[in-house]
């Protein structure tokens, strides 16, 4: 069970430490202003929602800007956070913020997924209408968003090396 805890731990601290420059040069291109970025990584997020027919970050819809702003004023600083805790390993103190994030993450990628799988795609989309093949692509590139997440709350919950409760000393 211990290399187990362990293993889920290199897990989690690869997901928030890589998920840094993530939100940083992609993400925000979502609510920052495209000045702001270099050309290529302009080009890089052009060629990905044309390839992949992401509308929500190529056109943005409101309740998504919501979503990207959240990750970028909460989600972002709490991220070098939970990756020293994991990489460390152990740290009980890291549960309630784990929990409040990945609740968090989970109630806001539950809805991307429902509108990339069922939604409506603008009329208005230079990128088309993509077909089913294309949404379950596009699901596939959101899920770890939601997956991982849910795997840390299940590890925070359930998990004994975070659960049991530490003994006081006496004063």
């Amino acid at each position: 069970m211990a290399s187990l805890t362990r293993l889920l731990e290199w897990i989690f601290f690869f997901y928030f430490f890589s998920h840094i420059p993530i939100t940083l040069l992609v993400d925000l291109q979502a609510v920052l202003p495209a000045s702001w970025y270099p050309q290529q990584l302009l080009d890089l997020m052009n060629w990905y929602t044309v390839n992949f027919k992401d509308h929500l970050m190529k056109d943005p819809p409101p309740w998504f800007m919501s979503f990207v702003y959240c990750e970028a004023i909460v989600q972002l600083p709490f991220f070098p956070v939970a990756a020293y805790a994991f990489f460390k390993g152990g740290c009980r103190w890291i549960r309630i913020p784990a929990i409040v994030y990945s609740s968090h993450v989970a109630t806001t990628v539950l809805p991307i997924l429902a509108q990339l799988l069922y939604g409506d795609f603008p009329k208005t989309s230079q990128l088309g209408t993509p077909n089913q093949q294309e949404r379950l692509t596009l699901v596939s590139i959101y899920a770890p968003y939601l997956v991982i997440p849910l795997l840390i709350l299940v590890t925070m919950l359930f998990n004994p090396r975070y659960c049991k409760e530490e003994k006081r000393k006496k004063k």
